[in-house]
């Protein structure tokens, strides 16, 4: 019998514009310089468009996602291949609405990007040359056409017609991003040929919690074999054969095979930081009674127990909301991921890899998988199982009131079932969830009724909760041991989802909604806060991109256009109110120039210092079992889908903003934090003249370990304007996967005020923790704010020193009075810094490793250093 075989189409593919046009002329036929590919990759390869991630050059190629647009190959096909009982064509992905033709004859029409479509195409080849043919209509005019016929809906971002289409959502434009309609097959085309194959390998896995654990394989074949016979072998990441089982029989279509192993027997999976990613593999082959391999199918597994915990708190309301794996409580500090480019089918393993090590070396632990791009491609998930990312992924639901008509609801439910069983045997994936925000959105127009729990939701104002409540809960249920949670955010069933002291939360309250100082982190804290963010500026030379040659002497860059001058700056920050929000966070804050590079100094350090200050309050939060009242905290974002200025710290180009690495050093396994806040007592209830102002110093330690860890707490105060100095230090003991509350006093130096007018003195408190040899654990600097009323001294009196290694790849920092928010550089091309957004005290120098920096001279931005 003919065994399964698939041969990839990868070779002598064309395209061209239906009718002819601005990017082909009618009949002329392009080569593909890679498959897959889409049509703006192409066009600008073949230099018949202009970047469009350059100056105002997103707004000359909106026809391409207008137009229609063919793809054709010609392929050989063999005898051999025509003898099988079966020859298939399996397109993973077209984007979006196509039909497709072999040798003239339709053999499929496609309307969603993430789902995987297979025809049988037996009947329509021939021996020699066959001739496929795809044509794409355009999505916006498609789903212009299915809103008018099903109706406008309500819609955070982008066009409301996204909402009728199965498509990446972030296509259509959003706050971070451009309006790029992509058009193609962005995914793999392979011939499939076969006497009978594999349909699904379904491996589970149930880890107790005394750690054994049981292993099924369930299999299902494309036909009943009546003479078949399946093997199910498990090796170890050392290739070692664990287990194996023969001769199970599947002549019913099926085949179901079990092991079980005591604890200590496999290793099992964790989470990066807290032990080892062991990776094993489960191979099976489906042969016929004379041994011939029919078909066989390999999948890479792992072994972990994951719960997610919703239980009472011992001394505060609400449950908590926290991953568990293997028994241990696990604090996530993460990032959202958006997609990583406009453009997919140019993203490469490596770059995958690239970023996702970023987000390990910046100490974090999660990734969200954010629904409004597209469930990531393989490679994404198997170097989050390899690096011990924990992976929260969303369905791609996003902003907004999607409809549920029959057609529209079939789709998803073959979407979820397919992206359900291909991404459920990843160790990293430890939650699926229903959509983002698209029930804070309903909450927004008033149209979600939480007292009832079993309406027809598709005949509601919010037809979307039959999609979230029924379709995907039951589908992930069925496919899969994953848990679900119905959108993010959500609380519980019955509340709203700014509740903080159930579920997960998105707290914008800083930067949108109230714009609240983000000194009020703590206030702010959820039980799980899974988005939350500030706005920096990028690299000066991610700038310099953009502008394409435009000078960048000032923020308001613009170039002349047919309808006035557009600042092409503006046009790559897609937020809106973008300039009154920086602008209230930095008038607020700090004193700031307006020259470009002061803009890009100041919001970086900005958003640092918001997002450092996060992380460290919200960590403080994990007190210990029973009092886990923040259990993770992800910033929006990680990245960028193209150049611009966004929420992300790292840029497009994979340059970390100083955000980053602020970020960084509050995830380490051993933090120290402090707040200082001024107390304000009456000498009675009638007097308002008559009062007393203290300044109270609190201080504590985090360990992200399971061990408990001694050390010494070294606290330094340093006076700005004057010699003096104070310190204390004692020996403490972190309490192991907890913080500890280490200090909490009269701020040193201080002295009590007894009158508004009276201004304190301007202490900047460092506190270290400090291993017995001297090595320093962590350590953070605290300064009076807002440091606009911070006058800093004069630079010559700093005695301030960057000093490049005699290496030429690093850099030691050094000074006699304290300084904040440094930040590197150096002209020419770029270099990889280890740490930025510094604060650096007399006694403590720091270095810095700076590869790429080539002995240059390195130069420094910081607060006082007189550009504003």
């Amino acid at each position: 019998m003919t065994m399964s075989i698939a041969r990839s189409l990868t070779q002598d593919w064309s395209f061209t514009q239906v009718g002819g046009g601005r990017g082909t002329k009618n009949g002329e036929w392009l080569a593909v310089s890679q498959f897959p590919t889409t049509v703006h990759v192409e066009l600008l390869k073949a230099e018949r468009i202009p970047d469009p991630f350059l100056g105002l050059n997103e707004w000359e190629v909106q026809w391409v996602g207008e137009s229609d647009w063919a793809f054709k190959n010609t392929f050989e096909v063999s005898a051999k291949e025509l003898a099988a009982a079966n020859a298939d064509l399996v397109f993973d992905g077209l984007d979006t609405f196509a039909s497709v033709e072999i040798n003239g004859y339709t053999i499929l029409d496609t309307e969603n990007q993430f789902i995987a479509y297979r025809a049988p195409v037996k009947q329509y080849l021939k021996p020699g040359a066959n001739e496929l043919m795809i044509n794409f209509s355009s999505a916006f005019l498609k789903g212009r056409e299915l809103e008018q016929a099903h109706g406008k809906s309500h819609l955070w971002n982008g066009d409301s017609s996204r909402l009728h289409v199965r498509k990446a959502q972030y296509n259509y434009g959003w706050d971070w991003g451009p309006v790029l309609m992509t058009i193609g097959p962005w995914k793999p085309i392979t011939l499939h040929t076969y006497n009978v194959r594999l349909t699904d390998v379904d491996v589970r896995s149930d880890v107790s919690d005394a750690l054994d654990v049981r292993v099924t394989v369930d299999l299902t074949l494309s036909k009943k074999a009546s003479d078949g016979l399946a093997s199910v072998v498990l090796k170890n990441a050392q290739d070692s054969v664990m287990l194996m089982e023969s001769n199970l029989t599947v002549g019913s279509g099926s085949a179901r095979t079990e092991f079980h192993f005591s604890p200590g027997e496999l290793e099992l999976w964790y989470p990066v930081g807290f032990g080892k990613q062991p990776l094993y593999t489960v191979e099976v082959v489906v042969s016929d009674s004379q041994g011939n391999t029919l078909d066989t199918k390999t999948q890479r597994v792992s072994f972990r127990r994951v719960r997610v915990v919703q239980e009472p708190l011992v001394d505060q309301k609400g449950l908590t909301f926290l991953f568990e794996v293997n028994n241990i409580r696990i604090f996530c500090g993460g990032s959202n991921w958006i997609p990583a480019d406009s453009f997919l089918t140019t993203l490469t393993p490596g770059r995958y890899r690239a970023w996702l090590q970023l987000l390990v070396d910046g100490n974090q632990n999660m990734i969200r998988v954010w629904g409004g791009g597209i469930y990531e491609y393989d490679v994404f998930y198997d170097i989050c199982d390899e690096l011990g990312i924990l992976v929260w992924q969303d369905f791609m639901f996003g902003c907004g009131q999607y409809p549920a008509y029959d057609s529209f609801l079939k789709l998803v439910e073959v979407e979820a079932e397919q992206n359900v069983k291909r991404l459920r045997h990843h160790p990293s994936i430890v939650i699926f969830t229903g959509n983002n925000e698209d029930y804070q959105l309903a909450e927004s127009i008033n149209i979600v009724d939480y007292s009832d729990e079993t309406s027809d939701f598709r005949k509601t104002k919010f037809p979307a909760r039959h999609i979230y409540e029924r379709t995907l809960p039951s589908i992930v249920q069925k496919f899969c041991d994953i848990h679900y949670h119905r959108s993010s955010p959500y609380s519980a069933p019955g509340t709203v989802t700014t509740d903080k002291t159930l579920g997960d939360l998105h707290q914008w309250n800083v930067w949108h909604g109230s714009q609240e100082p983000w000194h009020n982190w703590d206030l702010l804290a959820g039980r799980f806060v899974s988005e939350f963010g500030m706005e920096g500026y990028p690299n000066i030379r991610t700038v310099d991109y953009w502008l394409a040659g435009d000078k960048r002497d000032n923020l308001y860059s613009t170039v002349r256009h047919a309808e006035g001058p557009l600042s092409v700056n503006n046009n790559h920050n897609k937020a809106d109110g973008f300039e009154r929000r920086l602008e209230l966070y930095l008038v607020e804050n700090f004193k700031h120039a307006f020259d470009m590079d002061s803009y890009v100094y100041y919001t970086q350090i900005m958003q640092a210092e918001t997002l450092a200050s996060a992380y460290r309050l919200w960590r403080r939060n994990w007190r210990g079992k029973g009092r886990e009242h923040t259990a993770g905290a992800l910033v929006w974002q990680i990245n960028d889908c193209w150049p611009t200025t966004s929420w992300a710290i790292v840029d497009y180009f994979m340059r970390p903003k100083p955000a980053y690495f602020a970020i960084s050093r509050e995830l380490r396994q051993y933090t120290v934090g402090m707040t200082r806040k001024e107390k304000k007592i009456f000498a009675n209830d009638l007097s308002a003249a008559q009062f007393t102002i203290t300044t109270v110093l609190e201080v504590w330690g985090t360990n992200g370990t399971l061990s408990e860890k001694k050390a010494k707490l070294e606290v330094t105060c340093f006076d700005l304007h004057s010699s003096w100095t104070a310190q204390f230090s004692k020996d403490i003991v972190l309490a192991p996967n907890s913080s500890t509350e280490l200090y909490s006093g009269d701020l040193p130096g201080q002295p009590v005020r007894t009158k508004q007018s009276e201004l304190p003195r301007a202490i900047i408190v460092s506190a270290r923790l400090l291993e017995a040899s001297g090595a320093v654990l962590g350590r953070y600097s605290n300064w009076p704010e807002p440091f606009k009323f911070i006058n800093f001294p004069a630079i010559k009196d700093l005695g301030f020193s960057v000093k490049t290694s005699t290496d030429g790849e690093s850099v030691e920092l050094s000074t006699q009075k304290p300084i904040k928010g440094i930040i590197l550089d150096a002209e020419g091309e770029d270099v990889e810094w280890s740490d930025q957004a510094i604060d650096l005290v007399p006694g403590d120098p720091q270095i810095v490793k700076a590869v790429g920096l080539k002995g240059r001279d390195a130069k420094a931005r910081f607060l006082g250093d007189g550009t504003a």
